[in-house]
């Protein structure tokens, strides 16, 4: 498990930061053509709690790159057919095929959280996912999947005034989900069930990478993709 430059010292200036972006976002251009060249898959997947800014980070990644080549999966609550197939099923559904990059907007390990911890599943259904998940995980790498994984962590206080700001602004009231608000009172609950899952899942194959919610976050973003292709 390696936490992703968290000092809160790192954040930039505005034109620092939209300089230094533009910068990392050639690379991710970069990065792109060299996936195409080689007919790589890579699988990045960006969990956390609700308004760790997810969404905004992705946004920073996917603006200046090929939708041919990167692609966003956002999955919806499953269907009862989905309900009904084996729980990963409907992910593997959208994993990529050589030279493309699937970026998912949370995962296969919202059953370690949202749906715990929100009684959408129980403590043997959580447990047996913890249980298993890691050797999906291999299975996936060992057949030539590229994995990244990304923890985005938000304080308490701050998810506090991101909700509030989205309940104000007509703008970002679509961001609140049913759960949001809701999920606020199991603060603490939502703690122990992430410290559960990153413990069962950090792995030497997958490791997690824990950042920060700064406004730095798109540079930290850029070291473990970076990492890939060096060693490549």
């Amino acid at each position: 498990m390696k936490k992703e430059n968290g000092d809160e010292k790192l954040k930039l200036k505005r034109k620092e930061y939209e300089s230094e972006l533009r910068r990392l976002q050639g690379e991710l251009c970069h990065l792109q053509e060299w996936v195409k060249a080689k007919g790589l898959r890579m699988v990045i997947v960006f969990e956390g709690r609700d308004g760790a800014g997810k969404g905004g980070t992705i946004r920073a990644i996917t603006e200046r790159v090929s939708p041919r080549v990167f692609r966003v999966t956002a999955l919806p609550a499953p269907s009862d057919r989905e309900k009904s197939e084996l729980y990963i099923q409907r992910y593997m559904e959208h994993f990529p095929a050589a030279g493309e990059i699937v970026i998912f907007d949370r995962s296969w390990y919202n059953r370690a959280g949202v749906e715990y911890v929100m009684g959408f599943c129980t403590k043997q259904q959580r447990d047996h996912f913890l249980e298993v998940c890691p050797k999906a995980e291999k299975y996936a790498v060992d057949a030539g999947i590229i994995l990244i994984k990304y923890w985005l962590e938000v304080g308490n206080d701050e998810q506090k005034r991101r909700f509030e700001a989205r309940i104000k602004d007509p703008l970002r009231q679509w961001k609140l989900s049913p759960v949001d608000l809701p999920s606020r009172s199991r603060w603490y609950d939502y703690s122990k069930a992430r410290d559960l899952m990153l413990k069962s899942t950090d792995t030497e194959f997958a490791p997690w990478h824990i950042l920060a919610s700064t406004a730095f976050r798109t540079f930290s973003v850029s070291f473990p993709i970076r990492r890939h292709r060096e060693r490549k």
